[in-house]
């Protein structure tokens, strides 16, 4: 009985899935077939005189909605030659727990815990069907363990994220199947502590690229022609101006501790933005005009008007993040690979969620980006962006590694800005490009 049950639920569910979502997504494997068939080429293929075939649902079809299960990802390392002499791209990452004193406005130090020595941790990136070879070293100075949880993998936690204690290391490897901008995290010694890790720095983000690349922007504006308003409608070609936003917290005690009971209470202290509070305003908080070090100094993110921006967003901590620009609008919006909003003002990013943003600006000027919580605003989460004519050198910690997969990232000049100790900014100055995006690990 229960078994008959249980098939005729799931027969159920598939039906149900079949006729809510078989004719909107054209990519789905269940339902009748008789959806239009919509592939992610259709919107790349289309000019301007035929743009008003594609419609906003058409747009949401891209990336698909697949009801099938698949297999893990997970690799055993004997396996990785294997995979690479079969064609895929093998990046081997290494990470090192590190903890430092690390600055935070009025001149004081907080104990950090990192990847590195850097809050976030390098940003890591892969294209979609690559396999990542992950090793997290513990130097035998630290005084707890630490561990390492990656949201790109499907994989068994026990025993990959499973506690590394001082002098030891652990390596595993999987496939990257699927694209989006992933977090990667401490998980403290057994789940014991995570809190703690992950809100004292211990976290980063892993871009995995599309294989197919990004799609082409469809940016919809109005014009007048012979007495009437019109839609305007303009393709733009999918390489982008890139950069990353990683949202958190730090809850401290005076003297820069970890503070777990103002954590409990989302009593923040400092709300950061890529680690640091208002680290790209120099203009209304100036909270960093005096920090004794050059990466340590406010600065703006440049972005060239009339160009396609591409951010890369992750929230990190333990509050929402209400992703606006002011003065900006959304072009496009994609989460998991599925195109959700268009035109939009605010987005609603959960803890431990992406999105991938992509707006085009029309016109010169200042453009804050905050998390449109007052408190979250006046602690920190505010980023000055200057659209101008021409670029201009960038924050390092802003600007992703380029992408392998062309006619996806336009290379871009930084210059060193992390939130990070003393020896990894003189390691990043030491780079070619003074920036972070050698952190690719290929």
């Amino acid at each position: 009985m229960n078994k008959r049950y249980s098939t005729l639920s799931i027969v159920a569910v598939v039906a149900v899935a079949s006729f809510l979502f078989g004719s909107t997504y054209s990519n789905t494997q269940v339902g009748s077939g008789n959806a239009q068939s919509v592939s992610p080429a259709t919107i790349d293929k289309v000019t301007p005189q035929t743009i008003d075939s594609v419609t906003a649902k058409d747009v949401q079809s891209v990336g698909g909605l697949v009801f099938n299960m698949v297999g893990a990802d997970a690799i055993p390392l004997d396996q990785v030659a294997i995979e690479k002499a079969n064609g895929r791209t093998v990046h081997e990452i290494t990470l090192t727990a590190q903890s430092v004193k690390l600055p935070i406005p009025g001149g004081q130090m907080y104990d950090a815990m990192t990847f590195d020595g850097q809050v976030p941790g390098p940003t890591i990136r892969v294209t979609q069907g690559d396999v990542v070879e992950v090793t997290l070293n513990v130097p035998s100075t630290e005084l707890t363990g630490h561990s390492l949880d990656m949201h790109a993998a499907q994989i068994s936690a026990v025993p990959n994220f499973g506690p590394v204690m001082p002098g030891k290391s652990n390596t595993y490897a999987y496939i990257a199947n699927y694209p989006g901008a992933f977090k990667y995290h401490c998980e403290g010694v057994g789940v014991i502590g995570m809190d703690q890790h992950v809100l004292s720095g211990m976290y980063g983000m892993i871009i995995v690229d599309p294989l197919n690349g990004y799609h082409k922007l469809l940016i919809t504006r109005t014009a007048t022609q012979n007495g009437q308003v019109v839609l305007n409608n303009t393709l733009i070609d999918p390489a982008a101006y890139e950069f990353t936003l990683q949202f958190n917290q730090l809850y401290l005690n005076a003297d820069g501790s970890y503070n777990q009971a103002a954590m409990f209470l989302h009593n923040t202290t400092w709300t950061v933005i890529n680690g640091k509070p208002f680290g790209y305003d120099p203009v209304v908080t100036k909270v960093w005009n005096n920090a004794p070090a050059a990466n340590d100094k406010a600065a703006p993110l440049i972005l060239p008007v009339g160009q396609h921006i591409r951010y890369f967003v992750l929230n990190q901590g333990n509050m929402p993040v209400f992703f606006h620009i002011v003065g900006g609008q959304m072009d496009r919006v994609t989460q998991g690979n599925m195109v959700q909003a268009m035109g939009t003002q605010t987005w609603d990013i959960g803890g431990s969620q992406d999105a991938i943003i992509d707006v085009v600006y029309d016109q010169p000027g200042a453009y804050v980006i905050v998390n449109h919580d007052y408190a979250a605003i006046f602690s920190g989460a505010a980023a000055v962006q200057l659209a101008q004519a021409n670029p201009a050198p960038n924050p390092s910690d802003a600007v992703p590694p380029v992408s392998s997969v062309p006619d996806t990232s336009i290379p871009q000049q930084t210059f060193v800005h992390c939130e990070c100790s003393s020896d990894r900014a003189a390691q990043l100055n030491m780079t070619e490009s003074g920036n972070m995006t050698g952190m690719s690990g290929q």
